[in-house]
């Protein structure tokens, strides 16, 4: 079996009661103080992930924009430098490789954040498409550490021991070399739980020092370090996808209801245009929505999704959701029954209980947006 690897943030995890699970070949905190204590955290004050064990890539040269563009499915003219733009890369057939941010430095100079759990593959897609492009593709995943600090309060606790204003980054917008603890950084206002927040990107040698100053700046207003388990819960509740459960290459952004970004539209190709024009104009055969369980039970990933007694889907996502407090999902179904409203069974165990169709934006997000 292959050694599990581990972040520059490791030997930290006890020391703040973290539980290790194993996670994407790495050793990652599944928790701290409990998920349910951690999810109401990041909802409520501020909370800390370690999320190092993310890919990044580099991809620089004379035809950088023009690769990001042929890579990806949304449009990257659209993007100023010094801002983050969130993707998919598809294959040809137009199911999903992996969704990803695109982070422009300048016209020849982009940074791809890619997942963990999909990253030597990623890296592998990019690379196998460099055909002629001019440009130089590097995996620099080894060289970054990444912490997330997310939440309501987040950029008060922050500001304290940042050198510049953070209301002048706003929602998606990177700022680089900014001295956090006197350690230089890119900062991003970007996240995956639905709140406002940063992502901090350092030097692995740093990370332990900023991870442990961050939490003492917010200390006083309750700021805690964040699991795996949160992690989820938190993300779903914003209806923000997740790969392998409501994506993966058998899966389309259109039939996630992600179409906002393909943009058909654009002038130059991209990898699965044809494919996703076809299925736009033919018609999406199923989709994703999401649901509220009316008896008693949790929806699981992977329970079948039932009407009248025939199998019309699967759940992708399913909790008792902690900010709302009753049991929802996500789930790709057969088109006609993905309506607000439609009522339908969910399979839990041999048990069929009864569902109803609800808008899938379960959490309204409170991420800065001006």
């Amino acid at each position: 079996m292959e050694e599990l690897k581990r972040t520059p943030l490791r030997e930290v995890y006890e020391q703040y009661g973290g539980k290790v699970v194993e996670f994407a070949g790495y050793e990652l905190p599944t928790q701290f103080k409990g998920f349910l204590h951690e999810h109401h955290t990041v909802r409520e004050r501020a909370g800390l992930f370690d999320v190092s064990h993310m890919g990044e890539v580099t991809v620089k040269g004379k035809d950088a924009k023009k690769f990001v563009q042929y890579l990806v499915t949304n449009d990257i003219n659209t993007l100023n430098n010094n801002c983050v733009l969130y993707t998919f890369m598809c294959k040809e057939d137009g199911g999903v490789v992996d969704d990803l941010l695109v982070y422009k430095f300048d016209e020849d100079d982009f940074f791809l954040v890619i997942n963990a759990s999909n990253k030597d593959k990623d890296v592998k897609w990019i690379m196998d498409h460099k055909g002629d492009f001019d440009i130089e593709i590097i995996d620099v995943s080894q060289n970054i550490a990444q912490l997330a600090f997310q939440g309501p309060m987040a950029e008060e606790i922050l500001q304290k021991i940042v050198d510049i204003n953070l209301q002048e980054i706003n929602f998606f917008q990177l700022r680089r070399n900014v001295l956090v603890n006197g350690k230089k950084c890119l900062v991003s206002r970007t996240g995956y739980t639905g709140e406002d927040g940063f992502e901090i990107y350092c030097d692995p040698q740093d990370a332990k020092e900023l991870w442990n100053a961050i939490l003492k700046a917010g200390e006083k207003e309750g700021a805690e370090p964040i699991g795996l388990g949160a992690r989820d819960t938190l993300r779903f509740e914003a209806c923000l996808p997740l790969y392998g459960n409501e994506m993966d290459e058998s899966i389309t952004p259109l039939e996630m209801g992600f179409g906002f970004f393909v943009k058909l539209k654009v002038e130059e190709d991209f990898i699965g245009k044809d494919a996703l024009k076809k299925q736009k104009a033919e018609g999406i055969t199923r989709k994703l929505v999401g649901f509220e369980l009316l008896d008693k039970g949790v929806p699981r990933h992977g329970y079948e999704v039932v009407k009248d007694g025939k199998v019309i889907g699967h759940v992708t996502t399913g909790y008792k959701s902690p900010t709302l407090n009753k049991p929802i999902g996500l789930a790709l179904v057969e088109e006609q029954y993905a309506k607000i409203g439609t009522e339908f069974n969910i399979k839990v165990r041999n048990k069929e209980l009864k569902a109803i169709a609800i808008d899938k934006r379960f959490y309204t997000k409170k991420t800065k947006s001006k």
